[in-house]
């Protein structure tokens, strides 16, 4: 693959990657829908560590790494659902070129596209808007499943929603955090899952930590959810939660 101008991606990283997994899980039929590969250091460092290494010389390889790592990793476990991978939205700088790169990989692994999420989140501000739109558009023509990660939380917003509606859309864990207690967060919320299923898209809870917070949002329709009271992230490795203890 011929690298970009001006990219980075076909130099070394400099620094070793692991992939840790974690289960975004349906709660209406107690199953798996997918697994978030979430980045780990070659040692199990966590995220916060490895990003701290991440530059303006390094991101689009380091972007490619952790693509193909989540997606190699993926197959070699044989994770049994979809594998949801974030990508960083400024460290794409031509989007069929770029995503060149994923689908070999995820021909030379047997791993479906259509088993493939790519999810942006909202932490890192955005510096071309329409290039996000596009690279989001080029992910859906070629039978990837798109999602907005930490709605509520950063910088995209209802202005990257406005021009583009993905498949998912994954709530960040402070408007999820003890919303059955809090009015304000009940309405807010309200309203994100009205806009959702007027636009088609499927809301993901993310953050889910207590029995209570679970509970009520799934006696409000949502499906899908993902947090440490299912399950913890696990490096190279993966765990079905035990849906029963979730029963009163």
């Amino acid at each position: 693959m011929a690298a970009c101008p001006s990219c980075d991606c076909q130099s070394e990283l400099g620094f070793d990657i692991k992939m840790a997994f974690q289960p975004i899980v349906n709660v209406h039929n107690s199953d798996v829908f997918a697994f978030e590969a979430l980045v780990r250091g070659a040692n199990g460092e966590g995220a916060g560590e490895v990003l701290s290494r991440v530059n303006d010389s390094n991101k689009y390889t380091f972007d490619q790494t952790c693509r193909m790592t989540a997606i190699e990793t993926a197959a070699r476990i044989q994770l049994p659902s979809k594998v949801s991978i974030n990508f960083m939205p400024n460290a794409i700088y031509e989007p069929e070129t770029c995503l060149a790169q994923t689908l070999k990989t995820a021909r030379k692994t047997g791993l479906p596209r259509e088993n493939i999420i790519f999810e942006v989140t909202e932490h890192e501000k955005v510096e071309n808007h329409s290039l996000l739109v596009d690279v989001f558009k080029t992910y859906r023509e070629h039978g990837f499943l798109t999602a907005i990660d930490d709605f509520g939380e950063g910088y995209a917003g209802l202005n990257l929603l406005a021009d583009f509606q993905p498949d998912l859309l994954k709530i960040d864990m402070k408007l999820i955090r003890n919303i059955h207690e809090d009015r304000i967060k009940k309405a807010l919320f309200a309203a994100v899952q009205r806009a959702a299923e007027e636009l088609g898209i499927t809301l993901v809870a993310e953050g889910i930590e207590t029995i209570d917070e679970y509970y009520y949002l799934k006696y409000n329709g949502v499906e899908l959810m993902q947090g440490y009271l299912f399950q913890k992230p696990e490096v190279e490795a993966y765990t079905i939660p035990d849906f029963e203890r979730l029963k009163r």
